[in-house]
């Protein structure tokens, strides 16, 4: 599963269960679901009756080996488009495999209500039940920590061999089914029913049986559709006109003209490019929840990202403390470490850290009748409450200012001022007060992920917007933009805040794309179009997004785009060279039909084709080639490179367009140089 396995194209064990797809596909049941060919099945049918009763439909006996001979190609033309559909579904198995091996009917210790234990299979688990696992043990499904702290390997799921830490509460209190707890216990509350765990979902995931066809794909799919009905009047009408002008159209021929014309390179390579598209993002170690997603981040214009963990590092830690005029250096430390010595959070430990070694005489233990009160996102400050009635807080200069003003107390001077150069130094300034007198400030520091700045800019080229969301002050925020080069930021920011920026860009038009891992960012998750929850983030956030990274990188949404647009170049690039082809094709075979009875058509016959016959069977066999040559296209995709709309489509149209008409005409005159004179040894 991890990204850094092999990307072998085609293993031995793919192209054998490939090989034995292409055939089993071949059922006119299955077939019909892929209009173009199962046209092409049904011709090969028809000419298949034709070369065991060659007088049917009033056709020559002499005809019978050349019908046997179409009848070959118009086989393998539909077995190739099988087989490009079956390697692009053996990847994904391959890697459902290796997923399958990890679930395992594991047993599990099921709590019951009177505290007692009892050891119970893991597929009877329901969802509700509380189970406790133990050192070395298999967590048996998906679930939330109720209790406990943790070491587990995820790497069967992940890929990635270290250990993470789970804990309860906090945004990585979910733990998923089929990792192991490596070193101490936690108590879990299952979540998932017996067959819907995360597990269950991404082996149906990457085996494509859950695979729906996505709105683009449908839409494409239509237009195969109308265009093929269109070029099978257009054959049907011709034999009215061979017939006044004397032409005898024998029917392979016809269906030889029909399979030539209609789209069979696309239609063949649809199916396969969709499933290519799923498993490229699975490569990279992100399970997308529908084909929809991906092709959603193909369209993607605007990306909410969360400052802390996505644009910097996220540890923001304790750098310094600037006290204000009027408060010693020595009662700002003091304060300082005593409002975090409760507080879990990088922040308040390195607060506490940095305090002791510029010289604060605290001790680490907690003094008598003290309290903690958390930070939230409303109150903007966290600190403690002494036995004495003294508070003590330290948050957001704004937040802080507000409760001093409301206790009645005044604010320094030179806050502002301290503030604004921590700001612009692209730190975080929180304040810190002692009831209602304002102590000074403590200067955590954060720092920008190298890279980001040329990633950002990629995007910018590609005409995608970028949205930091933070809780800094907008000065902390603007800097922090400006380093990475973001194009634009949210300061102060709520979780109300991510969504009405969301609802904002839908509104004008465009699809939205965000990253987050807390369950107050599941609302914002299932708000946009394409929501990238962490696997180390809460089961809420996860069930709200449409795609999970493995890895846990919030950056990792940056790529996905990028997958995404490359499916729909690939499916448009295709596409184009699809409907290129059958310009060169109709200069091959028209003309050959009409020479001879028409000798001005000679003049069209701009490839110099030895015979009729042999024009339609070199067509015929190029149509068949291209599709497994073009296999190796549909399953890496066509390289994408950043750039505008307009000059993106002027390479498609040049590379793909015009390719696609040089490419064929070039082919069919060489297959004609080699069928020609095989069939003046047969005698046609």
């Amino acid at each position: 599963m991890s990204k850094k396995n092999s990307t072998k194209f085609v293993t031995r064990d793919i192209l054998k269960s490939s090989l034995e797809g292409a055939f089993q596909k071949l059922d006119p049941r299955y077939m019909i679901k892929n209009p173009v060919m199962f046209v092409v099945e049904a011709g090969c049918l028809v000419t298949l009756l034709l070369t065991v009763f060659p007088t049917l439909f009033g056709g020559k006996t002499e005809y019978q080996l050349y019908n046997g001979i179409v009848t070959g190609i118009l086989f393998i033309t539909v077995l190739f488009a099988n087989f490009a559909e079956s390697v692009a579904e053996g990847r994904g198995k391959a890697q459902a495999a290796s997923l399958k091996k990890t679930k395992q009917d594991t047993k599990a210790r099921l709590l019951l209500s009177d505290g007692s234990e009892k050891i119970v299979s893991a597929s009877e688990l329901k969802k509700g039940d509380l189970v406790l696992v133990r050192t070395g043990e298999v967590i048996p499904n998906d679930g939330e920590i109720m209790e406990g702290i943790a070491s587990v390997d995820e790497s069967a799921i992940t890929g990635e061999s270290a250990p993470v830490t789970r804990e309860a509460g906090g945004d990585f209190s979910s733990v998923t089914g089929g990792t192991t707890v490596v070193s101490d216990w936690l108590k879990i509350r299952i979540q998932a029913e017996p067959g819907q765990s995360f597990l269950d979902k991404m082996i149906s995931l990457v085996e494509g049986a859950s695979r729906q066809k996505t709105p683009n794909e449908i839409a494409l799919n239509t237009l195969l559709i109308v265009l093929t009905l269109i070029f099978l009047i257009v054959v049907v009408t011709l034999y009215p006109f061979a017939s006044y002008l004397g032409v005898d159209i024998p029917v392979s021929w016809a269906i030889a003209l029909m399979v030539c014309l209609i789209p069979t390179t696309i239609g063949g390579l649809l199916s396969a490019i969709g499933i290519a598209g799923m498993d490229r993002v699975t490569r990279f170690n992100v399970i997308a929840m529908s084909g929809k997603a991906v092709e959603a981040c193909g369209d993607v214009d605007t990306m909410i990202l969360d400052k802390t963990g996505t644009i910097t590092f996220g540890n923001r830690l304790a750098a310094e403390f600037y006290p204000v005029k009027g408060a010693s250096r020595e009662e700002l430390i003091q304060f300082s470490v005593m409002s975090s010595l409760l507080d879990p959070t990088p922040e308040g430990k390195s607060t506490v850290e940095l305090g002791r070694k510029q010289g604060c005489i605290l001790g680490a233990e907690v003094p008598a009748g003290m309290t903690f009160v958390e930070f939230t996102a409303q109150s903007k400050m966290s600190g403690v409450n002494m036995a004495d009635g003294t508070i003590v807080r330290k948050g957001a200069s704004s937040a802080v200012q507000a409760m001093v003003k409301e206790m009645g107390g005044t604010i320094p001077e030179d806050l502002e001022e301290i503030v604004n150069w921590v700001s612009n130094l692209g730190g975080t300034p929180l304040a810190v007060a002692v009831g209602k007198r304002i102590l000074g400030v403590i200067y955590l520091k954060d720092t920008v992920k190298p890279g980001l700045v040329e990633r950002f800019a990629r995007l910018r080229e590609i005409g995608i917007k970028t949205v930091m969301c933070t809780g800094d002050n907008p000065l902390t925020a603007a800097t922090i933009a400006r380093e990475a080069g973001v194009d634009g930021f949210i300061a102060e920011c709520k979780p109300e805040d991510k969504i009405a920026a969301i609802k904002k860009e839908q509104a004008e038009g465009k699809l939205v794309a965000m990253t987050g891992d807390g369950t107050n960012d599941a609302p914002a998750l299932a708000q946009a179009d394409v929501g990238l929850a962490m696997n180390s983030g809460t089961q809420a956030a996860k069930e709200a997004a449409n795609m999970v990274d493995l890895d846990s990188d919030p950056t990792k949404i940056l790529e996905v785009v990028e997958i995404g647009k490359q499916l729909l170049i690939t499916r448009g690039s295709l596409t184009t060279f699809s409907i290129a082809n059958d310009i060169a094709k109709y200069f091959a075979i028209i003309p050959a039909m009409f020479t001879m009875i028409l000798p001005q058509m000679q003049v069209l016959n701009i490839m110099d084709l030895a015979t009729p016959a042999s024009a339609i069977l070199s067509a015929l066999i190029f149509n068949a080639i291209i599709i497994p040559a073009l296999i190796p296209i549909a399953m890496r995709g066509v390289r994408y490179k950043p750039m505008k709309a307009e000059k993106l489509l002027l390479r498609n149209m040049g590379i793909y367009g015009a390719g696609g008409v040089i490419v064929p005409f070039i082919g069919i005159k060489l297959i004609d140089l080699v069928v020609a004179p095989m069939l003046a040894m047969i005698g046609m």
